[in-house]
């Protein structure tokens, strides 16, 4: 067992371990550490605790001490001169006529690097842009191209649920999300409807999908043949939650369908599925 402290550099994103090096320390705590990127100020996330070997790279990196009154003075300074670079970085993408979006500017705290954060539709020479912020701001630039959830979680607003994005809250790590979610959990699949802001699928389709998962595979589809106390029947309808199902019993084809719970089924045949090729290849996009 090691004991270790939990930093994060950003207000959602990865945890990174490192040795408390003796100090007691709180969660909200500002901490100065060494990181492959140079010096960096953190907050601690998850404070003093012991966690087995097998959970941590070795060797484990020492914080260098909690963050002082001039650490925290020198954040302020980089958020200032942050909002600086972003309005002169903007200006010198139009002055290059590239078709990208500026997006996040973020100094290293021992402003040896600035890192420029950027969207586009595909591939940009950037070079002779580098060059030139290269020359106002006279340290090292790194211009870096990231996808729409990572714009998202950056910029942060409000989901159709009218709370703040998943993603820019609490989501350390993007999870893959796939149509076949939403179809497993009866959502439409009108793209507008299972996707987020970012005009990818919502992150929330993850959340219940165990739950989802393990009731398909002991409820019957729609359009399963099945056998119920009253003869043989398609299901025309079913509720994967509460497991209520509505049988078209083939014996009384001109009744209303019978209500049985899948408890008092057996399956005889499952449905087979059917699928545009075009409708397939829209709903695919959005998983990217």
């Amino acid at each position: 067992m090691t004991e270790i402290i939990g930093v994060r550099f950003q207000n959602t994103g990865k945890t990174y371990y490192f040795s408390p090096d003796g100090k007691k320390l709180t969660v909200g705590q500002k901490v100065i550490v060494e990181t492959a990127r140079g010096v960096e100020c953190g907050t601690v996330a998850i404070s003093n605790r012991m966690v087995e070997d097998d959970r941590i790279v070795a060797p484990l990196k020492p914080i260098l001490r909690v963050a002082t009154e001039r650490d925290l003075a020198q954040l302020e300074e980089n958020a200032r001169r942050e909002r600086e670079a972003f309005r002169i970085c903007e200006e010198k993408i139009a002055r290059h006529k590239l078709k990208m979006n500026l997006v996040d500017v973020e100094y290293t705290f021992d402003n040896n690097k600035i890192l420029f954060y950027f969207t586009a539709d595909g591939r940009i020479d950037f070079r002779e842009l580098v060059k030139d912020l290269a020359g106002v701001f006279r340290t090292r630039i790194e211009l870096r191209q990231i996808g729409v959830r990572d714009e998202a979680k950056m910029l942060g607003g409000l989901g159709i649920c009218g709370r703040p994005f998943c993603c820019s809250s609490f989501l350390s790590d993007f999870q893959p999300v796939s149509i076949k979610m939403a179809k497993e959990q009866g959502l439409s699949l009108n793209p507008t409807k299972i996707s987020g802001t970012c005009g990818r699928l919502m992150c929330c389709l993850k959340y219940e999908q165990d739950a989802y998962e393990s009731l398909l595979k002991i409820t019957p589809k729609n359009g399963a043949v099945v056998q119920t106390p009253d003869g043989r029947g398609v299901v025309v309808d079913s509720n994967l939650l509460t497991g209520a199902l509505k049988v078209q019993l083939d014996s009384r084809p001109d009744a209303a369908p019978n209500d049985y719970n899948r408890r008092d089924v057996k399956i005889l045949r499952e449905p087979s599925s059917k699928g545009g090729r075009q409708e397939k290849k829209e709903l695919e996009e959005l998983e990217d």
